[in-house]
């Protein structure tokens, strides 16, 4: 009886490693991100080829996988506006035209290299499906295609450290493989209730040379929200909800 008891701990720890369960990991690596449902502030900076800077602070709510909202504090020639996304359906709200016009993912309401889609960001695991992971020393890169035509960018790759389950690197590509642009996730910072995540993002593009656009994280908390915040006739509100 030892002996087969031996035996089977030999086998056990000779056993190959199963396969990474890519579509856990993702969903991990999006509530590492992010709570579920949030509130958040942060500030959009673009620099030009010449050295000069356009910044921009936005108060962004989100609900669940698909609701997202952002309104535009500053400067104060932006204040006011505000942006939703349902689902792949996005919007801009301008005070002064008074009635939501709509807008494109590959747009952006900031100029620079975000688009909307970046500005506006789903969970990765609402949009794409994993193909593959690899695990590359102490990351993880996972392979991702997006789940429908509509989705901003039809690939990824995406690099996350292993320990802390957080993305390092992305890489947004075409269905035929050419580069668009990447993210760099910087700066880990204790955001408060156990939310440990990069502060920084900074995106540039061979599609843009020399241009960049960094996204810096001030604040972000879980709060919940009512639907009637993610609708048209709320864009004008926003305000409130400070």
């Amino acid at each position: 009886m030892k002996h087969i008891v031996a035996f089977l701990v030999i086998l056990l720890f000779a056993a190959p490693v199963f396969a990474l369960d890519g579509t856990e990991l993702l969903n991990q690596l999006d509530r590492n991100l992010n709570p579920e449902s949030y509130e958040s502030y942060r500030k959009l900076i673009n620099i030009e080829p010449d050295g000069r800077k356009k910044e921009f602070t936005l108060f962004t709510v989100k609900k669940g996988v698909d609701k997202v909202a952002s309104l535009f504090i500053a400067p104060a020639s932006e204040k006011g506006r505000s942006t939703l996304r349902l689902g792949d359906n996005m919007w801009l709200y301008i005070p002064n035209v008074g009635k939501p016009i709509r807008i494109t993912s590959l747009q952006s309401v900031v100029g620079g290299v975000f688009n909307n889609a970046d500005i506006l960001q789903l969970d990765y695991a609402a949009e794409y499906n994993v193909e593959k992971v690899e695990e590359q020393g102490s990351e993880y890169l996972l392979h991702l295609k997006a789940k429908t035509k509509t989705v901003a960018y039809d690939r990824i790759r995406l690099r996350a450290e292993r320990e802390r389950t957080l993305p390092t690197k992305i890489e947004c590509l075409t269905e035929a493989g050419m580069l668009i642009k990447t993210l760099y996730f910087k700066d880990v910072k204790d955001f408060g209730n156990g939310l440990i995540r990069p502060a920084v993002i900074e995106t540039d593009s061979p599609l843009y040379k020399n241009y960049k656009s960094i996204m810096i994280l001030a604040k972000i908390k879980a709060r919940n929200f009512k639907d009637e915040v993610f609708t048209l006739t709320f864009m004008p509100n926003l305000e409130s909800l400070r």
